[in-house]
């Protein structure tokens, strides 16, 4: 048997770049257990972890580029090991020398448009409140009830514009004095810092933290679970701490405070997707099933793997810009468990789950079988605008 030495050299460098928690990992296996991409393929998070600690990461492989930060492995983990943040270092050190896979590839130019243009989908900054042409919002001023923070991808996908036309129709149903920032804002930074771009991330949290204080923002509303992880939780990094509320759980809000109300019928059945980034990472599970559950008509049904143990759509770490082989894609099983609990509807709240679910609609040829909303697509239909 050969016995190796530690590199030790890489091992500071994984340190370095944050990657401290393989020291605990005593290889169970448990995190394989649970991840998702051992339903498509096999793939071994434990073997990543025992490469770190002896310094032999393969950095110029697919593997360390396959972690969609889903959140199943730690909570599954017995020694506390936080494999994502393990796996983001190795990602950092990828990146620090331009290493990528060409699956990866793709993040690359996502990563250009960021620095460019503030968002990953190569949109000009100048044109990014658009959608709200037709619609009636304001830009935010000092003053107001809340910043709507629109995002990316409901700023930009024509698919997702929908659903940015849907919550300033419900908001403004409601009476909510909000405001957006247009071309002021930029991107949140949750997805480039999980591919390992640190210092993107950190010129993109400084620059919508400076805009966000100029303009006395408080209170922030956000549709992305992304945007809302970000904001809530590595924001505060920057010595700073604004109220941050996800969508689902503010029309709850205003329905029980009598400010909107659901006085129309939605029938049929529908399933609900916990998103990773809103579920497993920040506990909102109920909010979105207690509005459903409000809707007259509408029948909720669980899918096999639901709330804590959801099955990710495949969006996540940054994997939304990555190239996946159409038998390796988490959001086809998806809609398949969708189907087998009988919905008409598949129904969630995130922006990378959305876009995932309907490519692997055209794929599966589930056309006219079932139907992908977001949550306030549904809420928009059974109130009054």
């Amino acid at each position: 048997m050969e016995t190796l030495a530690p590199f030790q050299e890489v091992i500071d460098e994984i340190q370095a770049a944050g990657g401290f928690d393989y020291r605990l990992c005593f290889q169970c296996g448990l995190c394989d257990v649970v991840c998702p991409w051992n339903k498509v393929r096999t793939f071994s998070m434990r073997r990543l972890i025992r490469e770190s600690a002896f310094g032999l990461s393969e950095i110029e492989g697919e593997d360390i580029w396959r972690c969609t930060t889903c959140g199943r492995c730690p909570e599954q983990c017995p020694r506390g090991v936080n494999q994502i943040q393990v796996g983001v270092s190795l990602r950092r050190l990828a990146s620090e020398y331009e290493i990528f896979p060409p699956s990866v590839r793709p993040a690359r130019t996502a990563r250009a448009s960021l620095i460019s243009e503030g968002n990953p989908l190569q949109g000009e900054r100048k044109n990014r409140a658009d959608w709200a042409r037709d619609a009636q919002v304001r830009t935010f001023s000092e003053g107001m009830e809340a910043l709507f923070f629109v995002g990316c991808y409901l700023s930009y996908d024509p698919r997702m514009k929908r659903v940015t036309v849907a919550i300033a129709n419900i908001l403004n149903k409601a009476g909510v004095d909000f405001g957006i920032l247009g071309e002021k804002e930029s991107c949140c930074g949750e997805s480039i810092r999980k591919i390992g771009s640190e210092q993107v991330f950190k010129n993109l949290a400084r620059e919508n933290i400076k805009t966000f204080i100029d303009n006395g923002v408080h209170k922030i509303i956000v549709a992305s679970p992304h945007c809302y992880h970000t904001f809530k939780n590595e924001y505060p990094e920057f010595m700073v701490n604004f109220e941050v509320v996800h969508i689902t759980e503010y029309l709850l809000q205003l329905i029980r405070e009598g400010r909107l109300e659901i006085s129309k019928e939605h029938s049929g059945t529908v399933t609900y997707h916990d998103p990773c980034y809103l579920g497993r990472h920040n506990e909102i599970f109920d909010a979105p099933r207690d509005l459903l559950r409000m809707v007259p008509g509408l029948e909720l049904k669980e899918m096999s793997e639901w709330g804590r143990e959801s099955l990710c759509c495949g969006g996540g770490g940054g994997r939304i810009w990555m190239d996946t082989p159409q038998n390796e894609r988490f959001s086809d099983i998806r809609l398949q468990q969708a189907r087998e609990a009988g919905a008409q509807t598949l129904v969630t709240s995130c922006p990378y789950c959305i876009t995932n679910f309907e490519e692997s609609k055209l794929n599966l040829e589930y056309e006219g079988v079932l139907e992908i909303k977001d949550i306030t697509e549904i809420i928009q239909d059974v109130v009054s605008l």
